[in-house]
């Protein structure tokens, strides 16, 4: 974890608009990087249209499910998919044989901040997402003029 500030984590950019310019401030997916603890930066990634850096958020809290449908019982109004989304979302992993042993992360949001440029990642960003070490994250911020 040496070095580690965040993570980052591609999201369409549909989606991303939400939690950027709408205020939604409830990540969810299959839990995949679980060293992410409060305080580090999660970094937004469009995966689709306009891809690159978007902007971020401070972490506020982490939470791991077993059952993906009580992360919609407990943040449903923050969530940043509807409910119809969600539930898509995690009847697409079943097709892929990940519900069994796969939990779900809830990650919560602070500090929200979209950037005023896109950033290019210099290395490839996988579903999974990525942990974001120190010194990509000050080259981000020199390149997006946030601070």
């Amino acid at each position: 974890m040496e070095g580690i500030v965040g993570a980052t984590f591609p999201v369409p950019r549909p989606l991303l608009a939400r939690i950027l310019d709408e205020g939604k401030n409830v990540f969810v997916k299959p839990a995949t990087l679980t060293r992410i603890k409060p305080g580090m930066k999660i970094i937004f990634y469009a995966s689709h249209e306009e891809q690159g850096f978007h902007g971020e958020a401070e972490v506020e809290g982490i939470e791991i499910f077993s059952n993906p449908m009580e992360i919609l019982e407990k943040y449903k109004d923050g969530l940043f998919l509807t409910e119809k989304e969600f539930k898509d979302y995690v009847a697409s992993q079943k097709r892929w044989g990940r519900e069994r042993h796969k939990p779900w992360m809830v990650i919560v949001l602070k500090n929200i901040k979209k950037y005023d440029k896109i950033v290019k990642p210099k290395r490839f960003i996988a579903v999974s997402g990525r942990y974001i070490r120190e010194e990509e994250y000050r080259e981000v911020l020199k390149k997006t003029e946030v601070s």
